[in-house]
């Protein structure tokens, strides 16, 4: 996740969650960023399948007109085609999994359009640098229906001095 005065742009107060690392690189999607994009004008049949808030979320600034479907199986004991498990039992759906089988097969749904992606050795040499913290992640950051006040909420439980900059303001002088 950003730190706290990571400055105004893209990345400020953003959550990610990693979904796929290895010596090639890294991607992963924005769990607080709602797409300008409304999901019943891309994928209308998939609205009802997911979360609130019902809408299509910003995975990143990678391949924006392509989608990334992060699902919570509800039986965790099978392993329905279309998905790949990412940990645990959430995973990545294929979006042309038949509709008709997501209710039944999964308890949670978030659409992503984009993604975002690191290159070998980048997130880990932006770790070392202090860009990003590396926090553990919960089902409720993913599905949560406050994706806007994630970054506090997720800031806030890590305590010490991570959930110190949950207070953070943009303009010191209103401190």
């Amino acid at each position: 996740m950003a730190p706290a005065g990571m400055g105004e742009g893209y990345w400020e107060q953003c959550v990610i969650l990693l979904l796929d690392c290895d010596d090639s690189g890294s991607l992963g999607v924005l769990l607080n960023r709602l797409a300008e994009t409304d999901l019943d004008d891309v994928l209308p049949q998939w609205r009802d399948q997911v979360c609130p808030p019902q809408v299509l979320f910003e995975g990143g600034p990678i391949s924006p007109n392509g989608a990334v479907c992060v699902a919570k199986l509800a039986h965790p004991a099978e392993e329905p085609p279309g998905w790949r498990r990412v940990c645990g039992d959430l995973g990545l759906l294929h979006l042309d999994t038949p509709v008709e089988i997501i209710a039944q097969t999964y308890s949670d749904l978030r659409i992503f359009a984009g993604y975002a992606g690191w290159d070998a050795g980048q997130l880990e040499s932006e770790l070392v640098r202090g860009d990003w913290h590396r926090v553990p992640c919960r089902d409720e950051d993913v599905f949560g229906a406050d994706p806007e006040g994630l970054w506090r909420r997720v800031l806030r439980r890590q305590g010490g001095e991570l959930a110190w900059f949950s207070t953070w303001v943009e303009d010191p002088q209103m401190n």
